[in-house]
């Protein structure tokens, strides 16, 4: 079920994953069963779940974005205190 944006600025949603989401998995499900079928590989596919298990949005959240802010102000980005007196 498409599910519209209420206030016309949030990004369209399906079901529990941006349209963009649902994208990304689709195209990762089709090279995790091509790995699984031809080459009897497992990790692809579970990578591919932990994907759509992080993604999930609720309340345009997701833990997925929850991560990659914690990794950015953790990691990424440099924070520098001037005191002046």
């Amino acid at each position: 079920m498409y599910i519209y944006p209420d206030n016309l600025k949030s990004k369209a949603t399906l079901w529990l994953w941006d349209l963009r989401d649902i994208g990304i998995i689709g195209i990762e499900c089709l090279i995790s069963v091509f790995a699984l079928s031809r080459l009897g590989w497992l990790p692809p596919i579970v990578l591919t779940a932990v994907y759509a298990f992080l993604s999930i949005r609720f309340e345009d959240v997701s833990i997925l974005d929850f991560i990659r802010y914690a990794v950015a102000f953790f990691f990424g980005k440099q924070q520098t205190y001037e005191w002046r007196g």
